[in-house]
């Protein structure tokens, strides 16, 4: 989903992580097991419960908190894994360095499910060779009406000097900058220096100054804590912290601004020699069970945006409409582009402090 790291700190990773992690045998006794390296909340345990008990089987389920840290730990050696969850921009990295297994479509009978909108914008894999869709989403804003009751549905909110110390934006390049390029009217893909150095200036200069803090890590807790007001994140953190808090429940929008934003695919790869490839087809195909995609979106109150009959099954009321996602666009693999974005978010935002 989601959160991305500057170069730095991709290779800080790769250098801690030089060790395999997970070294499985292969085994026997290993067979009925099924690793998965996904996103933090991501996957309910009910799900997860229900898969294991179906088939006899136990998921082992390790958490990542960005792209480059699951990357870094997959390139340095970390092997054992059966099924990771990467974005649209390392899913196209990640097939280019030749890191999955192709999909057998015969062994899955609810590709049909997968919505074609959500497959046009996935042009890095339009046709599921890699990839299956697991999610399409957003990152947008959550806000404590009770503390902040007058507000302009804008990414403009965080330029607002009365809310300085009481709020953050996620520490998260690719997120961040293209926030502000899209409120500015460019592409969050933009090769553009002018138009990368305008972003730059304006969160430099505009919103940083407001911020406690960037951090992809712990804002929901800081929301629910009562810390923060204002949080720009995913609305699952911020609800599976909030937690059975009704009072805050209620007075918490969250909404992904008008003036769009970056958007993504998380999807379902089988990594290149999993030893646990029959139940790894097993999970994708049940995840797009309709009434298991619908218990997972319901869950983390997300509308059904990848599995069109699960619409039908979705009891729960979703933190924001799929139709918001059309002012939003997916972040791309930005080649050597990528460098001009590393050297306006690290030399200039990052330094000095968040």
């Amino acid at each position: 989903m989601k959160k991305t790291k500057n170069k730095a700190a991709v290779w800080a990773a790769a250098l801690v992580l030089l060790l395999p992690v997970l070294g499985c045998s292969g085994s026997k006794s290993d067979q009925n097991k099924l690793y998965i390296y996904n996103w933090t909340y991501y996957t309910p345990d009910s799900v997860i419960k229900q898969f294991e008990q179906e088939y006899g089987v136990t998921v082992i389920y390790d958490e990542f908190a960005s792209n480059e840290d699951m990357y870094a730990k997959i390139k340095a050696g970390g092997s054992g894994y059966d099924i990771v969850f990467p974005s649209q921009d390392f899913v196209s990295i990640m097939i280019s360095q030749n890191m999955f297994e192709q999909i057998d479509k015969s062994k899955l009978s609810n590709l049909e499910n997968v919505d074609p909108a959500v497959l046009q914008k996935a042009t890095y894999d339009p046709t599921m060779e890699y990839s299956v869709p697991y999610y399409f989403g957003a990152a947008g804003i959550a806000v404590n009406t009770a503390r902040v009751p007058d507000f302009e549905q804008s990414w403009s909110i965080f330029a607002r000097t009365d809310l300085a110390g009481r709020m953050t934006m996620l520490d998260d390049m690719r997120e961040v900058m293209g926030d502000a390029l899209k409120f500015l009217g460019y592409s969050v893909n933009t090769k553009n220096p002018a138009e990368i150095n305008a972003a730059r200036d304006l969160i430099n200069n505009k919103w940083k100054p407001n911020l406690v803090k960037f951090d992809a890590e712990a804002f929901g807790k800081g929301y629910a804590d009562g810390e923060f007001w204002v949080v720009q994140g995913y609305p699952e953190v911020v609800f599976e912290e909030i937690g059975d808090n009704e009072q805050l429940r209620n007075n918490t929008v969250f909404f992904i601004p008008p003036e769009g934003g970056p958007s993504y695919i998380d999807s379902m790869c089988i990594l290149k020699g999993s030893k646990h490839i029959d139940l790894a087809y097993k999970f994708i195909d049940f995840i797009h069970r309709p009434e298991i995609y619908a218990e997972f979106c319901d869950y983390f109150g997300f509308p059904a945006t990848v599995n069109i009959p699960a619409r039908q099954y979705k009891k729960g009321v979703s933190h924001y409409e799929a139709g918001e996602l059309a002012r939003t666009e997916l972040k791309y693999d930005l080649g050597e582009t990528l460098e001009l974005y590393n050297a306006a978010w690290f030399d200039t935002i990052r330094i000095g402090g968040d």
